[in-house]
């Protein structure tokens, strides 16, 4: 796929901008707080309706608007889409080729998306949520229904907490209706969880081909689902679905107690692990970091295995945090199959002949001008 042109209305520090695009690598080069990222954030937005940078869409609409505005065109193998997603304090529309989507699961995927930035450390070292994050963004982007059974989970979720809240205030004495959540609950579990089994699977098969090369054949990367449900990979999902309620009639009186759900898929988490060691425990730095990148890497594969086309690729000053060797990888990798994106202070680092290629976008205060 490929992004051929964007505009923005008040995003954040862009009143109005208009771009065209038509080389595969693109490199947006400023100061620091000039509006790089905000660039490369609204073309994440126009494919996940979310930001990779915050849960509050009113953050991205500028100072005293009332709304923002992302358009593109975007050139798929089927053919020309135009998208559009509107930002207000009320909630956001999602349109293609003019056509407001009821659900933004029937959006999003209409165009996909890689983003690669230092945060994305964070995968490997940081904290569950953020890898459960990572998850349903990214299963999310090829699988709508997943998107779908993940905002009913979440409601459900939500309610379930509810009445165990009230119960435990005795606000309600009404233990029917737990059972109602738990069949929901249960039901909508198991159906994330073969999901994510499926994903992680085929991610790890990418990332440790992709690793094990990095790497000249000396580690190999494997990903381990740690999951706080008995329900394990391979299950049935009749039998998935009665260990899951047998599990939450046993929690029931810890749960009321605590005032929320404490086994499923909102408290679950991955490990990364190299010939046999956690990565987050015990891996270095550079170790880190190579398997950062080859979660990176391996998501633009699998991508392409998944919808028949590469996403394109979004670069937020990432190069600087890799070394010359990892930059070299990451920029050989992509330079003839993907469309990337990327940001940087200067171009005094960027030795590379992919980026001596690219387009040039010289950021400036809100304004971006060409380079001819």
């Amino acid at each position: 796929m490929f992004l051929r042109e964007l505009s923005l209305t008040n995003y954040r520090n862009y009143t109005s901008l208009s771009l065209s695009f038509d080389h595969p690598i693109n490199l947006f080069i400023g100061n620091n707080a000039q509006g790089k990222t905000n660039v490369l954030e609204s073309m994440y937005v126009l494919a996940l309706a979310k930001s990779h940078r915050t849960s509050r869409d009113k953050e991205l609409i500028a100072w005293d608007a009332e709304y923002a505005t992302i358009r593109s065109e975007v050139e798929r193998r089927y053919g020309s889409v135009r998208l559009e997603i509107q930002l207000t304090n009320k909630g956001k529309k999602a349109k293609i080729n003019g056509l407001e989507q009821r659900k933004l699961s029937e959006y999003v995927g209409a165009i996909n998306a890689v983003m690669f930035a230092p945060e994305d450390l964070a995968i490997v070292k940081g904290a569950p949520a953020q890898r459960r994050r990572f998850l349903d963004m990214e299963i999310g982007q090829v699988s709508p229904t997943y998107l779908y059974y993940l905002t009913n989970f979440n409601k459900v979720l939500a309610q379930r907490n509810q009445l165990l809240k009230d119960l435990a205030a005795k606000k309600s004495d009404s233990k029917e209706m737990i059972s109602i959540w738990n069949t929901q609950f249960a039901d909508l579990t198991v159906k994330l969880l073969q999901k994510r089994f499926e994903f992680l699977r085929k991610l790890e098969m990418w990332a440790n081909s992709i690793h094990t090369g990095i790497t000249d054949g000396r580690e190999n990367l494997s990903l381990h689902y740690e999951n706080t449900s008995p329900i394990v990979e391979g299950m049935d999902p009749d039998q998935a679905r009665d260990v899951m309620l047998a599990s939450l009639e046993e929690l029931f009186e810890r749960e009321k107690m605590r005032g929320s759900t404490l086994i499923g898929p909102h408290r679950d988490d991955f490990s990364l692990r190299i010939n046999d060691v956690d990565v987050q425990a015990f891996g270095s730095q550079g170790q880190q970091r190579t398997t950062a990148l080859s979660l990176k890497l391996a998501e633009i594969e699998l991508i392409k295995e998944e919808v028949g086309e590469y996403p394109i690729l979004l670069l937020d000053d990432v190069l600087s945090e890799l070394d010359e060797h990892r930059q070299t990888l990451l920029l050989e990798t992509i330079q003839t199959k993907v469309q990337t994106f990327v940001t940087s202070t200067g171009v005094e680092g960027l030795k590379h002949q992919v980026l001596k290629q690219a387009a040039r976008f010289h950021v400036h205060a809100g304004t971006i001008s060409t380079e001819r």
